[in-house]
């Protein structure tokens, strides 16, 4: 065997290797779309189960701040008195809870391993959690300077937009 036939056959070796990478990273990538479309469909199906408003008709924003962040929900309608009403309702429970550092609601659609989920309920007497209306719906504004508490609403801010999917966004 010559020189040129081992380095053709060492050319075709490699490009098989990379032929083979290629695919299996697009059927990990392919697999975790998978994944993460049916972990984004199982936390719609809990979400209706204790939320009472219509998650197609509202839209769920979380911004972080420097001291913590701002949890908003609005109807995607503001005219749509009952979604705005239903909202109101439950973000008004919901602070109440996440006061006492009763997370129960979260940790029931998203699990108790949800990230910042922990630290959040443990650390809940040093998190000021402040409840407004808004005109098409309600936020929840918690405030801290502990930085592990920061980082840990940060956390679990980026697990809920994660997980509810188009039904929630950053801002």
């Amino acid at each position: 065997m010559t020189l040129r036939d081992r380095r053709v056959q060492a050319l075709i070796a490699a490009l098989a290797l990379v032929a083979a990478a290629a695919t299996a990273y697009a059927l990990i990538i392919r697999h975790d779309e998978r994944a993460l479309a049916d972990r984004q469909a199982e936390i719609a199906a809990k979400s209706g189960q204790v939320m009472p408003f219509d998650l197609e008709r509202t839209t769920h924003r979380f911004a972080k701040a420097a001291t913590g962040g701002v949890q908003t929900v609005t109807s995607d309608d503001p005219g749509d008195a009952e979604q705005v009403r239903l909202i109101r309702e439950h973000l008004t429970a919901e602070a109440a809870g996440f006061g006492k550092g009763d997370y129960g609601d979260p940790a029931s659609i998203h699990g108790g391993e949800m990230p910042g989920l922990r630290e959040l309920e443990q650390g809940h007497r040093r998190i000021a959690i402040r409840y407004a209306e808004l005109p098409d719906g309600a936020r929840i504004t918690y405030t801290t300077t502990d930085a592990s508490l920061i980082a840990a609403l940060h956390a679990w801010f980026d697990a809920q937009v994660t997980d509810h999917g188009r039904h929630a966004e950053h801002g």
